[in-house]
């Protein structure tokens, strides 16, 4: 039975070489290196061959491809009786594509894995930029990883980016970084750490990628932002909302509002967004949607300053709540399409009601088509719409001649907006946009009207 002995090379000079990881190569008759490419290769313990998959690189078009034919490769080696000694860079845990895909398929192959450690990047770019990365609760991230996924980023966290191994690679990191970064945030390259040839040169993120100073031993670190200057993260803004209620140094306005003073804000932002949705404004619609977000970080910065709630406690309710009403998606449940999701949806929502009144659950606040859209909607449900509404048609003409009361009207507009519903039409919004075009057509009036008016 073969065997499989992966060992860490460390990140540079030969003299950072573990006591084991030179004991294991000197025992060994081949060593197969994943590059020899590194520093460390030229120090290596004599008696072994050693042999690399360089070609690899030079032959295949992708990493990815490269890397799952080394694992191809290293897993045939260790088949044999003799087994493989397969040595990476650095540490074999800390950034290697091929460890992961070793340990990941070594069971199916019959193989144990032996893993001798080594220091990685990280030991010596830390020592050289003199911080402890878990006092400073430093973030570690692969540059290859940043394409697409700046959501990895966490920008309040001092930052250590390694493998930016060329240009091009540093141009994607300097790109994603930008989407939560100011083009100049100050950030410090770091290149050839545990080596002689170590040097470290600061830049504006905006120039990250000019020249050609990158390779396979360049690792970037990004001093963290103060949380209001985070303007682009939900931690930077509600440290803003924070900074706003603080008794020391806030706003004065801010510190006066209670729930019931920030109550109609919450309304006016609401619409505001609603009128930029129907105008198809995306830039508008992100502004007021940011708005709106500050309202509702207004109240939980309230709450939390009460001692009631904090922000975590409503993102908890809304991230449990959309797992329990999407069991089709977080659970085992099938559905046939968007009426199966609905049907469970409205079932789920009646049990965590349990006993209370169904249409307690409708605001009292809302408009009063919304609210007799949805007061209509769940008791149509629940089997229990009220027999005496009528068509809209009929209920006109039961006005007859008569003078117009207000019940009478009510009732027209409520079998109206039963007459919407019956055709999946929101009469809230059906009649928002028939404003909205009067009020276009009232202003092109205007504008006829007096010829010289912008």
């Amino acid at each position: 039975m073969g065997s499989l002995t992966i060992v860490g090379l460390g990140p540079g000079d030969a003299s950072l070489l573990t006591v084991e990881a030179r004991d294991a190569l000197a025992r060994s008759a081949e060593v197969w290196l994943r590059t020899a490419r590194h520093p460390t290769v030229a120090g290596l313990p004599a008696g072994p061959r050693y042999a690399s998959f360089d070609e690899l690189y030079d032959r295949l078009d992708s990493f990815e491809a490269v890397y799952d034919a080394i694992v191809g490769r290293v897993l045939g080696l260790a088949a044999q009786p003799s087994g493989v000694v397969y040595a990476v860079p650095g540490h074999p845990l800390v950034g290697e594509a091929t460890v992961r895909g070793l340990i990941e398929r070594a069971p199916e192959a019959g193989l144990e894995v032996r893993l001798v450690a080594g220091l990685s990047f990280v030991d010596t770019a830390t020592a050289a930029l003199g911080i402890d990365p878990l006092a400073d609760g430093l973030l570690v991230l692969d540059a290859l990883a940043l394409g697409g996924h700046r959501r990895l980023l966490t920008p309040e966290r001092p930052t250590l980016i390694g493998q930016l191994y060329d240009r091009r690679t540093a141009t994607q990191a300097k790109l994603a970084l930008l989407e939560s970064y100011p083009p100049e945030h100050r950030v410090r390259v770091v290149r050839a750490s545990g080596t002689a040839e170590a040097a470290a040169r600061d830049v504006v993120l905006a120039e990250l990628d000019r020249g050609d100073a990158f390779d396979h031993l360049t690792t970037l670190y990004v001093p963290p932002l103060a949380l209001t200057a985070n303007v682009r993260s939900f931690e930077g803004v509600r440290a803003i909302v924070a900074r706003l209620r603080a008794p020391d140094g806030g706003c004065p306005w801010d510190l006066e509002q209670t729930h019931e003073t920030l109550k109609r804000f919450l309304l006016e932002e609401a619409y505001e967004a609603l009128d930029a949705l129907d105008a198809g404004e995306p830039h508008r619609v992100a502004d007021e949607l940011g708005d709106l977000l500050m309202q509702v970080l207004l109240h939980a910065q309230l709450a939390e300053d009460e001692g009631a709630f904090a922000i975590e406690d409503v993102l908890g309710a809304i991230g449990a709540k959309l797992v329990r009403r999407h069991p089709h998606v977080f659970g085992e449940t099938a559905v046939s399409g968007a009426e199966d999701v609905v049907r469970n949806w409205d079932v789920l929502k009646k049990e965590e009601r349990g006993d209370q009144p169904l249409l307690d659950a409708v605001p009292l606040a809302l408009p009063a088509l919304a609210q007799a859209q949805a007061v209509q909607s769940r008791a149509a449900k629940a089997g229990l719409a009220d027999p005496s509404t009528k068509p809209p048609g009929d209920a006109i003409a039961a006005l007859g001649g008569a003078a117009l009361t207000r019940d009478a009207l009510g009732d027209v507009l409520f079998a109206l907006v039963a007459h919407a519903r019956s055709r999946d039409i929101d009469a809230e919004e059906a009649l928002r946009l028939a404003v909205r075009r009067f009020r276009r057509a009232v202003a092109a009036a205007e504008r006829a009207a007096a010829p010289g008016r912008p």
